[in-house]
């Protein structure tokens, strides 16, 4: 897909790869779903789990006692490693990138390939599958690129004044590797915020979230809240279709009000 710019044959090289994906996904899936499942094998799903398990385990291990690297595996997930190369410039770091993926991918059995990807040049571990980066993809790329997975910056059940506030700090955490520049921006912004809405538009604090009407046991969520009111309201409002996403703002209250007592329609 990065070699070809015809946009028609990226979105059939990117339909097959997602097509391949599904396909290895369902089909693990399908051999480890014992209750609902029609033809569960639980060991092909423990075999599978563990034979990934075990290689992305080795894999680290050569990794971190390669006497040359001088590396040390941070994270790993899956099938992926988040390599620490502790005071290698960028150049360095893509260098010895490629020489682990090529180690590896050698001491693996056919078919079994570690692709090195990316350079992070700054990089916020949070939890498993919540990260943000300063991204290089080759070692010719001048500007980096600002890359968030699993944040709120990028989720889209957060309002965006939250999403901004994250970037902005992450931003700023990585271009100047100052927290007091990462403090006074975040002090800047909830001054604004206090300011109202002449500094800050309103639309700024919509929540968006999706809503599964008669799927919740107990108390239902904020936008479920909202969508029962508008039916009650409107008798034609019928209940969102199943994946509809519903609007909703967290208004003003006492500090021993609970939150979802203080959901409002914008």
């Amino acid at each position: 897909m990065k070699m070809h710019k015809n946009k028609v044959l990226n979105q059939v090289l990117d339909a097959r790869q997602l097509a391949l994906k599904l396909l290895a996904n369902v089909t693990y899936g399908y051999t480890s779903a014992s209750f609902s499942g029609r033809m569960p094998m639980a060991e092909l799903a423990d075999a599978i789990v563990s034979t990934g398990r075990a290689t992305l385990e080795w894999c680290i291990d050569i990794i971190n006692n390669h006497p040359e690297w001088g590396a040390n595996v941070v994270y790993g997930d899956t099938d992926s490693v988040f390599v620490e190369l502790k005071g290698r410039s960028k150049d360095q770091a893509f260098v010895i990138g490629n020489a682990i993926a090529a180690a590896i991918t050698k001491l693996s059995p056919a078919g079994v390939v570690l692709k090195f990807e990316k350079v992070y040049d700054g990089c916020c571990l949070v939890t498993k599958k919540r990260y943000a980066g300063w991204m290089y993809e080759s070692s010719d790329q001048k500007d980096a690129i600002f890359e968030a997975k699993g944040l709120e910056c990028i989720r889209r059940d957060q309002c965006p004044a939250t999403q901004k506030l994250q970037e902005g700090a992450l931003r700023i955490l990585f271009q100047t590797r100052d927290i007091s520049q990462v403090k006074a921006y975040c002090i800047q912004q909830f001054k604004n915020i206090y300011g109202g809405h002449l500094k800050v538009p309103l639309s700024d604090f919509i929540f968006c979230k999706a809503v599964r009407m008669n799927k919740y046991a107990g108390r239902k969520p904020p936008a479920a809240l909202i969508a029962e009111r508008n039916r009650d309201r409107d008798g034609t409002f019928a209940y969102p279709p199943k994946g509809w996403r519903v609007s909703y703002l967290i208004l003003e209250g006492t500090s021993t009000q609970q939150v979802y007592t203080m959901v409002g329609s914008p």
